[in-house]
This record gives C-alpha cells, structure tokens and sequence, in this order.
C-alpha cells in the first residue's frame, strides 16, 4: 500500500523564506516538518512507500530524502556519529517522488501519484503541513477499513456550528466506534458512514459539525473520478468533488477525531506553535526549552 503526500505547493505564506527553502522542510525542533508527515505515513501494517508529489522548483526535498555517504563519513570523522544516524535514517526512508508541473488543486495533485498507485490498492492521502505525533490516527483509520470491508475512510473532526461556513462537512450517521471505546455521535473515537459532504455549508443547512481533518484512506477508484473531474472551486480540481462521486459508487466512513492530537504547520503562527508544543512535551529538549525562553516564561511553565 502506498501513501502520497503532496508537496508541490509555493508556500507564499511563509514569504520570503521560502524563497531558497521549501515550506516542508522547516524544521519542527531539528526534523523537518514532512519528515514527520512520513514516518506517520508508514506507521499503518501494509504501508510500504510515500510517494511524494513534488515541484521541479523544489529539488531540495528530493535531496534531503537521499543518502549522502559523502556527508555523513564527514560526520563520523568528527565523531558526531548519533547526527550521522539520523541523517542516515532521513535518507533511507521508503521515499519516491512524482512531480505535480502546475497548481491546479489538491484533486489534480493527487492524480499526479496515479502512475505510482497500484490500480487494485487503497491508498492514503496526508496533507503535509499537519502531523500527528503519536502516528496513531492513520492506523486507527486503516482499522475502520477493515471492519467495513476494505472502504474509504476519511478522518473528520467537530467544529462549533458557528464555524461549519468555512469548512468541508460531512452529512451521515454514526454507526459505532473504535474498539475499546463507547463514543457516539460527533465525540472523538466514533466512526460514521458517510452519505454526502457539504463544502462551506450555511450553519442552517450543515448535515453536521464534522468537517475533513486532512487524513483520507481511499479506494483506487478515486483516480478513475479524479482524472474526468472538471474544476471546481477557485476553478481548481477537488478531491472532495471527486470522492463525491465516489460515494455515489461505494461506501465512505468517517472516524472522528480529536484535532489537537495533530500538529499545524500551515502558517507561521501554527509552525511557531507546533514547535514550542513540541519542545515542551519532549523531555530531552523541555529544560532547554524553557530556559531559553527567559526567567518571565519559565516562571509561567513551571
């Protein structure tokens, strides 16, 4: 089973540094933020490669998923051999890259991996600019999967009903949980088949408060969706318009998840977020942490 991650975006938000550097490989402490976003895609049993939908403008991703045996006999050489290992480990991850020539939408991305997707395989989808630390949400979607005959599942979340306007939302019913769990309705843990999803509905007309988290396990038969679909909006092709149609052919689940157990990085604010987040809940850089931010923070996180 493969896993694709797009990546071939300019991130204007992050102007001007990501003039020389790509957006993804930002660092969230000292790993760079799609790092993360691929050892999440490997975590689930049967996952065996991330294919990576890259821009020609951005050759230094490929780069950093590449062994450099050159850099890393310089590093042993100076006896940094725990920095030679990680750097090792980046460059030896299940990595391969498609390449995505223009911005046409996250639907149009995606087609871009059909060559590389078995035609007979589900595949997942993860946005890359959000993480999931414990690199659970992916397993415990392939999970629904296989109790529901192998169907596509898409990781949903609750937003307030004053906030359903700016999100894609799901329409449905709840049909149980994860095992060990007894969540029901929109809580975190229960899994809903979907019957229809409503981009930007009024908060009047949204079928429920669960909009789409970023996270998808879809049937193969979305590329066949994909490849005949028209733009839609900002005149871009969606995925979302796509797996429409594929609700129309075959069964959709949703597990609803609790989004503060990801880690944005889709704007400054977010990455400077998640990096603190991430500092402070890893032992080895916790101290540290807090003592670089001064005696005032310090004093507040004690």
């Amino acid at each position: 089973m493969k896993a694709v991650i797009p990546a071939a975006g300019l991130g204007t938000r992050f102007l001007p540094a990501t003039k020389s550097m790509p957006k993804e490989l930002l660092p969230v402490l000292n790993k760079p933020v799609i790092q993360y976003v691929v050892e999440e895609a490997l975590e689930p049993e049967g996952v065996d490669e991330v294919v990576i939908i890259n821009s020609k403008e951005k050759p230094q991703i490929e780069a950093y998923f590449s062994v450099d045996g050159g850099f890393e006999s310089m590093l042993r050489e100076r006896g940094k051999d725990s920095e030679a290992d990680a750097v090792h480990q980046a460059g030896s991850l299940p990595v391969s890259f498609v390449y995505q020539n223009e911005a046409k939408g996250l639907g149009h991305a995606v087609l871009c991996a059909r060559d590389a997707v078995p035609s007979d395989e589900p595949f997942f989808v993860l946005l890359g600019d959000y993480f999931v630390p414990d690199r659970k949400m992916c397993v415990n979607m392939a999970e629904v999967s296989r109790a529901h005959g192998g169907a596509s599942v898409i990781a949903v979340a609750p937003v307030p009903a004053d906030q359903v306007s700016r999100y894609g939302i799901v329409g449905g019913e709840c049909v149980g949980c994860l095992p060990g769990c007894d969540a029901s309705g929109e809580e975190e843990g229960a899994v809903w088949r979907v019957t229809g999803m409503v981009e930007k509905p009024a908060p009047e007309d949204a079928p429920s408060h669960l909009f789409i988290v970023g996270r998808y396990l879809l049937s193969p038969r979305v590329m066949e969706f994909l490849a005949t679909q028209g733009p839609g909006a900002g005149g871009e092709i969606q995925l979302t318009d796509a797996m429409v149609r594929l609700l129309e052919k075959e069964e959709m689940y949703a597990l609803v998840v609790d989004p503060s157990e990801g880690c944005d990085t889709g704007t400054p604010a977010a990455w400077a977020a998640t990096n603190a987040r991430v500092a402070l809940a890893d032992p080895a850089s916790r101290a540290a942490f807090v003592e670089a931010l001064g005696p005032r923070a310090a004093k507040s996180l004690a």
